[in-house]
């Protein structure tokens, strides 16, 4: 049980690249959104031809992405909320 409670308190701590998005403004988080895609897109061509140098890389991209898409979404409900209140 203990190991749970354990888990549960280090996935909530923030990471440091986490904290370097969170001062980063909407648009720059857009633009590096539109980066990330276009580097995954050409990673997966690459992966398609064996031409991939790191394989690891596709799935950093990918979280990378699912942190800026999960910080947008953080922005857009608190907003919402402050909006209603």
């Amino acid at each position: 049980m203990a190991k749970a409670a354990t888990k549960k308190s280090a996935a909530k701590a923030s990471s440091p690249k986490m904290d370097d998005m969170r001062t980063r403004t909407d648009d720059q988080l857009s633009e590096s959104l539109g980066d990330l895609k276009r580097e995954a897109f050409n990673l997966r061509f690459q992966a398609a031809t064996n031409q991939l140098e790191r394989p690891a890389r596709i799935k950093e991209v990918r979280r990378d992405i699912a942190r800026i898409k999960t910080l947008q979404s953080e922005r857009s409900r608190s907003a919402s909320g402050s909006a209603k209140a």
